[in-house]
């Protein structure tokens, strides 16, 4: 009943409250008794601890890959081990990712191009290595493509320039085997970054893969048609030195009541890396994340406790899931994207949580209020609206931001796959953001319950109700989200 209601409001706004009191109303008046203990069962000071511990200096920032970021994996399954969560895992709690980690040294690198009488060198600060591997060519005549049209027979074996600012090109690139693959940037003399990168080794191309960031190269690449350039590349790198680590979601299954919808799930979701520390300087060296994401992982853990101890249990099936290197770019979640724990097509939603704690927003304070990103986009925003009005929480929507901030957290991972999937926050930008200052004695606790408790219920509200969320299709934003989520039914 809940979304039939909730998708006529979607679709006419002007009758917005007269809608959302009778939905709210027909829900509220069934929650149990139960249900009611297990919101008031989240607490400002559980919160506080879990945070404390998550965002305290002994786990140094919680990199990917570090001991930090172990510690804080084995925490998490300890506490969904003492909620009776079902692990669900290859390893217990624990789903396992192969990655490695690749060291590319610069030095000795050569990179010239020789278009007629111009020659172009460049240096090793004007390229960033995406992948790593040996190149030694000499005089070649590089292919320009375009990634929409190109095909492996066209260039398997030479080398790629592609002139592009997609953050997936290189598992396009990948799929071509090229020898090597240069991606020209327009903005020059970018700084030398860490040699050391992490990949996916399931996805890791073997050729290596470099930005470039030099404008004269840039405005030929531009300029060329697709096809074999007018240029001659000559292009040497070192061996690189690639190592094995394996790195860790931590998962949690709550079964649901009904055995009728029981197969049928809603992912909570939060990030629990944050990236590590400085190696030098003077004062606080450690980037603690307390707010990014250590109160979003708090959040699923009190939330975990609270919903297993509820009797019953939710209709619906519920998988408590924290993801590694979000801050590498959407790792984890890309991984469980890919190895899905439970069916992407019984995924009804997935409820993703960052940023909670902190309610000193650049636009001013925001106690007693949250958002999400992609506001509007399926049933989960109204959903959430409802909650938002039992709790006492003001649901506000975004400007723009919860558009332009989308792809940027572990919910676009799932959205990919077709599931209705928003990321739940409080502020966009907040004073500390990936600053040592980001520390667990500036959360407000009190506000993090409250959005803990409308999260809760909102979970509660999608698991309950028979009808599972949709995709708005009127949305101009959600297509590919509407023909992914047809492709898994």
């Amino acid at each position: 009943m809940i979304f039939s209601l909730c998708r006529g409001l979607s679709r006419a706004r002007t009758v917005w409250p007269l809608a959302l009191a009778t939905s709210l109303a027909a829900y509220t008046a069934a929650i149990t008794p139960g249900r009611r203990a297990a919101l008031e069962h989240i607490s400002p000071q559980s919160l506080e601890g879990h945070v404390s511990f998550l965002a305290s200096d002994l786990l140094e920032g919680r990199a990917t890959p570090s001991r930090g970021l172990d510690l804080a994996s084995e925490y998490i399954a300890a506490q969904f081990r003492r909620a009776g969560l079902e692990p669900m895992g290859d390893d217990g709690y624990f789903q396992t990712a192969r990655f490695v980690t690749s060291r590319q040294s610069l030095e000795g690198a050569e990179f010239t191009v020789a278009s007629g009488e111009t020659e172009i060198r460049i240096g090793k600060s004007e390229m960033r290595v995406l992948s790593a591997g040996m190149a030694d060519f000499a005089g070649a005549v590089p292919v320009k493509i375009d990634l929409e049209d190109a095909k492996p027979e066209d260039v398997e074996g030479k080398i790629v320039v592609v002139v592009t600012q997609r953050r997936d090109a290189i598992v396009s690139i990948a799929r071509l085997k090229p020898a090597a693959a240069l991606l020209a940037y327009s903005n020059a003399g970018k700084p030398p970054e860490a040699s050391a990168r992490l990949e996916d080794a399931e996805r890791r191309p073997p050729f290596p893969v470099l930005r470039v960031h030099n404008h004269e190269f840039f405005k030929l690449a531009k300029a060329a048609r697709p096809g074999p350039m007018n240029v001659k590349l000559s292009l040497r790198l070192p061996p690189s030195v690639i190592t094995p680590v394996n790195l860790r979601n931590v998962a949690g299954l709550l079964r649901g009541s009904d055995p009728a919808v029981a197969d049928t799930y809603v992912l909570i979701s939060a990030h629990y890396d944050h990236i590590g520390r400085k190696t030098s300087g003077e004062g606080d060296l450690i980037y603690n994340g307390a707010n990014d994401d250590a109160s979003g992982v708090a959040a699923v853990l009190e939330i975990a406790s609270a919903l297993a101890a509820s009797k019953p249990a939710p209709r619906r099936s519920i998988l408590f899931i924290t993801y590694f290197g979000e801050e590498e770019g959407l790792y984890g979640s890309r991984y469980y994207g890919r190895h899905p724990l439970v069916p992407l097509k019984n995924t009804v939603a997935d409820l993703n949580l960052e940023q909670l704690g902190r309610t000193d927003g650049d636009s001013g304070t925001l106690a007693g209020t949250a958002t999400m990103t992609g506001y509007g986009y399926s049933d989960v925003t109204t959903a959430f609206e409802l909650a938002g009005v039992a709790t006492g929480l003001k649901i506000y929507a975004p400007k723009h931001d919860g558009e332009a901030y989308f792809a940027r957290s572990d919910n676009q991972s799932l959205a990919d796959q077709g599931v209705p999937a928003h990321t739940i926050l409080t502020a966009f930008e907040f004073p500390d953001y990936h600053k040592p200052g980001d520390e667990w004695n500036k959360l407000d606790y009190p506000h993090l319950a409250r959005v803990s408790r409308t999260v809760a219920l909102t979970l509660m509200m999608i698991a309950d109700d028979p009808q599972p969320p949709r995709w708005n299709e009127s949305s101009a934003n959600t297509g590919k989200y509407v023909k992914a989520w047809r492709a898994l039914q």
